[in-house]
């Protein structure tokens, strides 16, 4: 059995769902594992924080971290934590596990930070673990879409009322997107066969243009919508780059395969 930390949310939540036999939600409130297998998926969920609220950052991703790591001195446990390709920041591509990171904003350098923290916790107190990056995700459950997380499905939604769509330098951008399915597919391989104490790209592999994405969904739908390019905003170029994709050479070494193509997944969102 795996004990859930966050096993509410977009990406936890689906998890919970397709392996309901195996999981231990863990209450909000709650910092006490009732396994020896984690699954850790507390998070904030973009950068943008910095705006309304300083500190939510360094709270979520770092103090409540240290509660739950407070539980688990000294015990036989594996931690697998649910980390974001956000760590990478300016780095070459396509970026592999040992590249330098170099992330921006506050809840990338938090992540990453929060790696970090895991990794000398557990190095300190003999305990394994598993860090899991994962790349854009996207899928119908997610209950909190926003220009700000999940913008392909905030777009779709444009689409489908026939509004126009602003895309950033003409929608140019490349992105390393999957389906929360094979996301959770990939997650659940690498718990049951993943090395310990390493670190797991989980992606497609193949960089997308936002832009083709968007046609995509919107030759499906036979929306009227517009398409206007607008310069990216100096935030948005500050805590991201412009362009990334992963190499998933370790996750495909133990078997994984997407099973949901980018055409069938963009059209399920429609």
């Amino acid at each position: 059995m795996i004990s859930i930390f966050g096993g509410s949310g977009f990406i936890g939540g689906n998890y919970c769902k397709m392996f309901p036999n195996k999981v231990i939600k863990i209450k909000r409130e709650e910092r006490q594992p009732k396994s020896k297998d984690i699954l850790y998926f507390i998070s904030t969920i973009d950068n943008y924080n910095v705006f309304d609220n300083l500190t939510l950052d360094v709270e979520t991703n770092l103090k409540i971290l240290c509660e739950v790591l407070e539980n688990c001195k000294n015990k036989e446990i594996t931690f697998n934590f649910i980390s974001s390709w956000f760590v990478y920041g300016d780095t070459s591509l396509p970026a592999k596990e040992n590249a330098y990171c170099n992330p921006k904003g506050f809840y990338s350098i938090t992540k990453r930070a929060a790696e970090q923290l895991l990794i000398s916790f557990c190095e300190t107190y003999e305990i394994n673990y598993r860090i899991l990056r994962l790349c854009n995700v996207y899928g119908n459950q997610d209950q909190k879409v926003s220009k700000k997380k999940n913008a392909i499905q905030y777009m779709i939604n444009l689409l489908k009322n026939n509004e126009d769509v602003f895309l950033y330098d003409k929608g140019d951008h490349l992105r390393d997107i999957m389906h929360v399915d094979d996301v959770c597919m990939a997650i659940n391989i690498i718990l049951e066969n993943g090395k310990i104490n390493k670190i797991y790209n989980v992606g497609s592999g193949h960089p997308t243009k936002i832009y083709d994405i968007m046609q995509i969904a919107k030759n499906y739908i036979n929306s009227k919508s517009n398409f206007i390019s607008i310069t990216a905003p100096k935030f948005y170029t500050i805590v991201q780059p412009k362009n990334f994709w992963m190499n998933v050479d370790e996750l495909q070494e133990l078997g994984f395969k997407q099973q949901i193509s980018l055409k069938e997944g963009i059209q399920s969102l429609c």
